[in-house]
């Protein structure tokens, strides 16, 4: 609900626009769907594809919804870090699911179009669900900073009401992202062409087909660069100051308790920020379509795939908590 309302504002919004658009160009014939390449254009090629990425979904949602559920069930890991982790995955699930489903539907029938409303509704997702995720990442590196650096007054400044907010505020800037973004893109003239060279709607492909000036555009995505660097600094800082605590630890098993509680997050900030600054923020005389689409998939696909297996695989806790409840039940059924 959270998501629909603003969409439903944004896209009347965007419907306002357009009319006063048709009206005032009556020369230009306005598109009603979009036909989206994908990665081949060869029908022998899309069983093949169809399995990998129905197998990269399969494990992305299997993974996540495995993480919530053992969070929830699990006494030991209702703390602040798990509590953001579990909206991390979340947050995973529902924008691999604006992606993925419709590429396999394509895959499976060979239908390319998309409307011209679904486009709208898929980036406008899209763009929330992608900014939430920065900033919830960035929230968790404050969290971190917290934990380690003012360990006594931790569960006083990461409250349970303090942690809600921080995660309804993340979303919230997320979708203040999304209505101001999918509005000002599609607010534009699509009169060129309606083949869009990537496998979803997303912001420099539509740009491309625009015969409208795209420069309030190009600004708003400078604007969301912005929001990457905000989100990039804050992890930057928090993790500053956690260095220059670790460092001032006497204790060795301390050092390393405290890294290895980060390592995870460090590794998913990492490939997850750098993945968006190369596809978003080169010079525009490096851009390559081709070259685009599989650093899209990456960030779109792939990542929401590793993060369980990033944030489970070195993490103690987790471990305990899966090895505790698999004796829990194994002690039920005997009993």
């Amino acid at each position: 609900l959270l998501l629909y309302l603003p969409w439903k504002a944004s896209k009347c919004f965007f419907f306002q626009l357009q009319t006063l658009e048709r009206d005032e160009d009556g020369n230009c014939t306005l598109v009603e769907e979009f036909i989206l390449l994908g990665f081949s254009e060869s029908p022998e090629q899309d069983p093949p594809l169809f399995t990998i990425f129905l197998t990269i979904y399969t494990i992305t949602l299997i993974g996540n919804l495995g993480m919530i559920i053992l969070i929830r069930i699990s006494a030991q890991l209702h703390t602040p870090m798990y509590f953001f982790l579990c909206n991390l995955s979340m947050a995973d699930i529902c924008y691999s699911s604006v992606i993925t489903p419709r590429m396999l539907t394509s895959f499976l029938t060979g239908h390319k179009s998309i409307s011209f409303d679904a486009c709208f509704g898929q980036l406008y997702f899209f763009v929330a669900l992608v900014c939430t995720e920065c900033f919830l990442l960035a929230t968790m590196a404050y969290d971190r900073y917290v934990a380690i650096c003012n360990p006594l007054l931790y569960p006083t400044i990461m409250s349970q009401n303090i942690c809600v907010t921080l995660v309804a505020g993340s979303g919230f800037l997320g979708l203040v992202s999304a209505m101001i973004n999918t509005s000002c893109t599609f607010q534009l003239s699509f009169c060129r062409s309606n083949i869009i060279n990537h496998f979803f709607c997303d912001v420099p492909p539509l740009l491309i087909l625009s015969c409208s000036d795209t420069y309030i555009s190009e600004i708003v995505i400078f604007a969301f660069g912005c929001i990457e660097g905000i989100s990039i600094g804050m992890v930057l800082v928090s993790y500053a100051y956690i260095l220059s605590t670790v460092l001032r630890m006497h204790s060795a098993e301390g050092r390393y308790k405290a890294f290895s509680t980060c390592a995870s997050h460090l590794t998913a900030v990492g490939i997850y920020h750098g993945t968006i600054l190369f596809m978003y923020f080169r010079p525009s005389s490096s851009y390559s379509m081709d070259q685009d689409k599989w650093t899209s998939l990456f960030y779109t696909v792939v990542i929401p795939m590793l993060n369980p297996l990033i944030y489970s695989l070195r993490n103690k806790e987790m471990k305990d908590a899966v090895l505790f409840n698999c004796q829990t039940r194994k002690y039920n059924q005997t009993k």
